[in-house]
């Protein structure tokens, strides 16, 4: 099967299955979506959503947060991977975001991965659920289940090469759920270790190439 045709394939069937699906992050505010999402690298949602209610009623805002230290901050977070570098990563960006953007988070690529704690992966997350801009974030999830699928060469080694196939496939105007897609279908589905191919709507035409 050419790629063209499996990339069809699968559009179809996700669009069908899950024609409105966004983050399961839980947020107030663009603000909090990027504190949320900074904090969700290498930990789950529910671990977060567990976490951020509290976080975010003691420091709702950038201009909240800015005013703490990061060890106030960690007091909060401490149950999640990393808490130490993550409570200083996001006092530095509130205080980057207070100083530089007036509290607001900037829709731009580039300054978003300016700001301490945020990469790629982050900046692209918040480009497309906050602002609804073609940006495909590629985590774990959608880096395995692109290469498990067939939707991308092996030669894609790199979350950035992956991301570059995949934007390239996709029409623009799917890319914002494509990239949901394809994480809650990793999350669930075509999970790292014992996949479901059993139950996977899309083994008909899966290669099963396996990552």
């Amino acid at each position: 099967m050419k790629r063209e045709e499996r990339y069809r394939l699968v559009l179809e069937h996700f669009a069908q299955a899950m024609p409105e699906v966004t983050t399961e992050l839980e947020f107030g505010s663009v603000f909090q979506l990027l504190v949320a999402v900074v904090l969700s690298a290498q930990c789950t949602d529910k671990r977060i959503n567990m976490v951020t209610p509290e976080l975010f009623r003691k420091y709702p805002d950038a201009r909240t947060m800015a005013k703490a230290e990061a060890e106030d901050v960690y007091e909060l977070i401490s149950s999640v991977s990393y808490p130490n570098s993550k409570a200083r990563h996001l006092v530095e960006m509130a205080r980057t975001l207070t100083e530089q953007y007036g509290g607001e988070v900037p829709g731009d690529l580039d300054e978003l991965m300016a700001l301490p704690g945020v990469g790629r992966k982050t900046a692209n997350v918040i480009l497309s659920v906050a602002f609804g801009q073609s940006a495909m974030a590629v985590d774990t999830h959608v880096f395995r289940v692109s290469h498990r699928i067939g939707l991308v060469p092996k030669t894609a080694n790199t979350p950035y090469k992956v991301e570059q196939e995949l934007t390239k496939n996709i029409p623009a105007e799917q890319i914002p759920r494509a990239h949901h897609w394809l994480l809650l279908h990793g999350r669930y589905v075509c999970t790292s270790q014992r996949p479901k191919c059993g139950k996977c709507p899309l083994s008909d035409f899966c290669p099963k190439v396996g990552v």
